[in-house]
């Protein structure tokens, strides 16, 4: 059965703002949980990036729901040994409810201690070898690790969950499906591709959790729901692969200029109509996602909450 659960934007808020989302999310009913994983956010308008790990103590602890990062690179900025303790105590302190979900990750968060940014293939490779190290530090043995990409000398972890946490791995080509399938526990996709996963699970996949997750942006007033799209989220029009290369806020407001409403707002439903909101959400029901993941855009939270308390979860249940 699909559930439904909030996605929370550590690109638009702060620490305490997260947390009280989540106590909202669960009492509007939402099941689960997304924070995305950021240095810096896409642009300066948006205007915060707390750090994550630290978010989803306190998250653990105001709420029951289990929380995904959506997602964490665990290449460049932060070495996978550091990542796999940060996962590990996360999962003890959430009480087995913490997933990590991984990917390639993009410059803008990941530049700031390395100049050199790795071809996106390289990138695979960091990806799939860096799953290996965390994987063997969640035994609590000791390791030492002499890889390509990375190296670990007489690390041991000593405080674990009962099981590992489970590694969801986020792609959006061929290649990075396909790792999702062979290495992955579940997979992470944010648009409503059928062909992924379809591809997915002929890698692998069968039976493992694909999540998946959208923006929306409710508001009274539909005209006015897109200009906070526009104004916060112009970068959803940016195509390509400007969002893995680029390395600074001011770099995506660029290219936001040249971003119309209409493009920004595509695929984000907008004001107070519950059926453009499931019609959106359904999108990814139909295309074979076990969790969809809703982020509310802007600041009007707590009327949000209460319109998909009363008007949207009920539809899609």
């Amino acid at each position: 059965m699909t559930t439904f659960g909030y996605f929370l934007s550590s690109e638009e808020h702060g620490p305490r703002d997260l947390v009280r989302q989540a106590e909202l999310a669960e009492r509007a009913g939402f099941e689960n949980l997304w924070i995305s994983d950021h240095y810096h956010p896409w642009l300066d308008e948006q205007g915060q990036s707390p750090f994550v790990w630290s978010v989803i103590g306190a998250i653990a602890q105001a709420t029951s729901l289990p929380v995904t990062t959506a997602v964490t690179c665990p290449l460049v900025r932060i070495h996978p040994a550091v990542i796999a303790q940060a996962a590990a105590t996360s999962a003890v302190i959430g009480q087995g409810r913490f997933r990590l979900g991984v990917g390639t990750g993009e410059a803008l968060n990941e530049h700031i201690i390395d100049t050199r940014w790795p071809p996106a293939a390289e990138r695979l490779e960091m990806l799939e070898e860096a799953v290996e190290v965390m994987r063997k530090l969640w035994t609590g043995e000791l390791v030492t690790h002499q890889g390509k990409h990375y190296k670990v000398d007489t690390a041991r972890l000593y405080t674990l969950p009962e099981r590992p946490p489970p590694v969801y791995i986020s792609g959006f080509g061929d290649k990075s499906v396909e790792l999702a399938g062979r290495i992955g526990d579940g997979y992470i996709c944010t648009g409503p591709n059928a062909e992924f996963v379809q591809k997915f699970h002929a890698a692998g996949g069968e039976g493992k959790p694909v999540q998946g997750g959208l923006k929306v942006c409710y508001a009274e007033d539909a005209a006015q729901a897109r200009k906070t799209v526009h104004r916060l989220w112009p970068t959803q029009g940016i195509k390509g692969e400007a969002s893995q290369l680029l390395p600074l806020p001011r770099h995506f407001e660029q290219l936001a200029e040249m971003v119309t409403e209409q493009d920004a707002t595509a695929a984000t439903p907008c004001g107070p109509d519950p059926e453009a909101h499931v019609e959106a959400i359904k999108q990814y029901v139909d295309a074979g996602f076990d969790e969809i993941y809703i982020s509310q855009i802007g600041h009007d939270q707590e009327a949000f909450f209460d319109f998909y308390a009363k008007e949207v979860l009920p539809r899609l249940r």
